[in-house]
């Protein structure tokens, strides 16, 4: 399934709706959680900073292949931003002494089996997957 969002300002509950209405997404409530949370993360970061003004684009595809492989895919012509290559927050520190940011990336990564990105043909493209099946 894909579906494209424009304008993109204020619609982080419907790019999360989006995606869990997915019939490509499982209805195990683990499993929905992990994937709420992550698409959550995401969404917000992409609505607040691919663009100044929020009037982009952001394409999201959805599909299951045969060994229930859940892959999840956000595309957007936004200001170029690999978020992989920010370093994981040391968790170990104090809430007080931790820097502000960096945890939706981290979630992500602990959350998902896979992420992944890359910059092609001008856009931001941000790849994750969860097996639905173990």
């Amino acid at each position: 399934m894909t579906t494209r969002i424009v304008p993109i300002a204020g619609k982080t509950a419907e790019i999360i709706e989006t995606v869990m209405t997915s019939p490509d997404v499982p209805q195990d409530e683990g499993l929905r959680f992990k994937i709420r949370l992550s698409v959550e993360e995401i969404a917000e970061n992409i609505v607040t900073y691919a663009y100044n003004n929020g009037n982009g684009f952001l394409e999201i595809t959805t599909s299951l292949d045969e060994k229930g492989v859940l892959t999840i895919s956000f595309k957007d012509a936004g200001v170029p931003f690999n978020p992989l290559e920010k370093e994981d927050p040391d968790i170990t520190l104090g809430l007080d002494e931790r820097p502000v940011g960096g945890l939706g990336i981290f979630i992500c990564k602990k959350m998902m089996d896979s992420v992944s990105y890359v910059f092609e043909d001008g856009c931001n493209n941000f790849t994750m997957t969860i097996k639905t099946r173990r």
